[in-house]
């Protein structure tokens, strides 16, 4: 389970398939159509949908869905503050990179069910295949990050500069991108689950 923590409550989770889990890091496969599950005021409505002065004094609940995005890989670096997705296009070619700055992983394993728990940090950036980059969704972290104590991203020049770090090693081209794993091809007897499964929701680690 790959799960987004905001203030010690899960923001989404998406179940994930353990494509390697070595020194570099845990990379992990998201089929589309898998069952998630997402934050949403009881009114129903995402966090992207309301003025975050508005989200912060909802009430919440987990609203059930599927992943209706692309297939992803993602990659969590050992101890490091983001993570990296591999998005495809609708035929399954490489599109581009896309670096999630977020706390990093928290594990953990209740037998039948294990997973990672990130605090993610809104800001990103996108890099495209030929290495040219963008941050995304600046807007919305420079809003939130008035909001103080009501906000889960405390210190904005540690995200900034771990985006920084991060595109320094995309414009050189080096690993994770590097083309390593843009031709990756799920298993065919990979299938989709139906549901999330039993403890998908325990408390979370961080």
């Amino acid at each position: 389970m790959h799960r987004n923590v905001r203030h010690g409550r899960i923001g989404w989770v998406r179940p994930g398939r353990v494509v390697s889990d070595d020194e570099r890091g845990l990379l992990v496969w998201i089929a589309r159509d898998s069952p998630v599950a997402h934050e949403v005021t009881e009114a129903g409505l995402g966090m992207r949908a309301v003025p975050f002065a508005q989200w912060i004094s909802s009430s919440y609940r987990l609203a059930h869905g599927r992943w209706n995005g692309p297939p992803l890989l993602k990659f969590l670096p050992t101890g490091a503050a983001h993570s990296v997705w591999w998005f495809s296009d609708a035929r399954g070619r490489f599109a581009h990179w896309y670096v999630n700055l977020e706390e990093h992983g928290v594990r953990w394993d209740d037998g039948p069910v294990a997973g990672v728990d990130v605090v993610d940090q809104d800001l990103d950036v996108v890099v495209r295949p030929d290495l040219s980059w963008q941050w995304k969704d600046e807007d919305e972290f420079v809003e939130r990050l008035a909001f103080g104590d009501d906000y889960w991203v405390t210190d904005e020049k540690a995200v900034r500069a771990e985006g920084e770090r991060v595109i320094a090693l995309a414009e050189a081209g080096v690993f994770p991108f590097d083309g390593t794993w843009c031709d990756f091809t799920p298993p065919a007897d990979w299938d989709v689950p139906d549901e999330l499964p039993p403890g998908w929701d325990r408390p979370p680690v961080r």
